[in-house]
């Protein structure tokens, strides 16, 4: 019998645009306050795209970065999965750009749609495309262009996102640092409660569709926070116990940033102080897709990372999408 194959991550980069958009800019476009914006999500700004950037030109600089790391062209990825909300366009895939933009010649690859975690799930495809030994060498990218899709006359959503991207690059393991496992859920009972309700085969462009600013982000925050909180705690704590750890063997909790308080509530829950949680979400509000590279990679500029470390991966997003990683650090 074959020895089994096991992925880790070998490198990791990210990128978000230099734009910066504070909460005292958000007080001078709708009625709220620094205090407020802080006290309810933890955020003091948040990066955004220029007129005319796209989620590829933010995911190409992501991968790239992950590829200079490694110190490996573009030529020998094999695939790439790019988990977005905000693709470029409806189709061809803004993974189809990306290849060609980096010159990734002869991979393939698809978009993934689980909002916040769309990171998550592109992560654990590229993982399983390595472990079944189809592939060797997997980019899993999280991306989007929130402002894209955001209602800056709707103070209950443009405060909480910004726009960014990471990459990591997915190899085979040759020791004990690999992703360990995983666990995924949806529930599409929750699919109201977040969405875009314009644009698609439901609700198709029309001028009523743009007048009724259908082509926006429509939430209702306190059935995502109080869905967030549980099913944030619940996923990890299955994730762990399922392979014999407890919240207190956990070097470093890698939470999607949506909500400061969410964070904290998951933690508590799990048991985790605070030097064992990253939080970054001040620095770069909800990126979507885009949190968890970007908070992957504040924690090695902060030395808070290094090889060996038991890392716990955990998101909620819309759909509601529900996912949890745990993986021993390996770059």
């Amino acid at each position: 019998m074959a020895n089994l194959v096991r992925a880790k991550i070998s490198a990791l980069g990210t990128y978000v645009p230099p734009r910066l958009l504070t909460n005292a800019d958000l007080e001078k476009m709708v009625e709220t306050s620094n205090e407020w914006i802080i006290e309810r999500t933890g955020i003091r700004q948040r990066h955004i795209v220029d007129k005319g950037v796209a989620t590829s030109d933010l995911a190409v600089e992501a991968a790239q970065k992950t590829l200079q790391e490694r110190g490996i062209p573009a030529t020998e990825i094999e695939a790439i999965f790019v988990g977005t909300v905000t693709p470029d366009m409806l189709f061809p895939a803004t993974a189809c750009i990306v290849q060609d933009k980096i010159g990734a010649k002869g991979a393939w690859g698809y978009d993934i749609s689980a909002a916040c975690s769309g990171f998550v799930y592109s992560l654990q495809t590229a993982v399983k495309f390595v472990e079944s030994g189809a592939h060797k060498r997997v980019l899993a990218i999280g991306a989007d262009v929130m402002t894209s899709i955001i209602n800056y006359q709707d103070r209950a959503t443009c405060i909480i996102f910004g726009d960014g991207a990471g990459a990591v690059l997915v190899e085979p393991a040759t020791d004990d640092n690999y992703v360990i496992d995983f666990i995924h859920e949806v529930d599409g009972s929750g699919a109201c409660s977040l969405f875009m309700p314009g644009g698609g085969s439901r609700n198709p462009t029309t001028h009523e569709t743009v007048e009724k600013k259908m082509h926006y982000v429509h939430q209702d925050g306190q059935a995502v926070f109080k869905y967030a909180v549980r099913k944030m705690a619940e996923a990890s704590e299955a994730v762990l116990s399922r392979n014999g750890f407890k919240g207190s063997d956990v070097s470093l909790f890698v939470p999607h940033q949506a909500n400061k308080r969410i964070i904290k509530s998951a933690a508590d829950r799990l048991g985790l102080k605070d030097e064992r949680i990253i939080i970054n979400i001040d620095e770069f509000g909800n990126t979507t897709a885009g949190t968890i590279p970007l908070a992957l990679e504040s924690a090695r500029q902060q030395g808070r990372l290094k090889k060996g470390d038991l890392v716990l991966i955990a998101a909620v997003g819309a759909g509601f999408t529900v996912g949890a990683t745990l993986l021993r650090w390996a770059c």
